[in-house]
């Protein structure tokens, strides 16, 4: 049992990541006028894409899950104190919170080791 949740907890934190990246890519444009609508270059767009891309699908197939995890940890981190720091708005704060909780379960799987039904355990 605790192999399958292992699993289905490495899709649960990827997914949220490969759809954001699927939906920038989607719309490019207001992805960037809203990242330099808090004092971003709109440079970081691509870069973002492919970190949430690629750093979500390697968690869901568990390949460098520690690395892939660090990174969206931090990467989680930033977004929420640049993005959802006003707490005088509700849903800000309940943003702000969502990122924290994923941050702390990306840093769980981070040094949690390797998981079950991941390329990590190839031998």
């Amino acid at each position: 049992m605790t192999t399958y949740i292992q699993l289905l907890g490495r899709i649960m934190l990827a997914l949220i990541f490969v759809l954001a990246g699927i939906g920038k890519i989607q719309d490019p444009a207001g992805t960037t006028g809203y990242m330099q609508s808090v004092g971003l270059p709109g440079a970081l767009l691509w870069p973002t894409i492919a970190l949430e891309l690629l750093g979500g699908l390697a968690l869901a197939v568990g390949y460098k899950t520690h690395l892939a995890a660090f990174a969206l940890a931090g990467f989680t981190l930033l977004a929420a104190f640049i993005f959802h720091h006003n707490f005088g708005d509700q849903m800000q704060m309940i943003m702000f919170l969502k990122n924290i909780a994923i941050a702390g379960g990306l840093l769980l799987l981070a040094v949690g080791g390797k998981t079950a039904f991941s390329l990590d355990n190839r031998k």
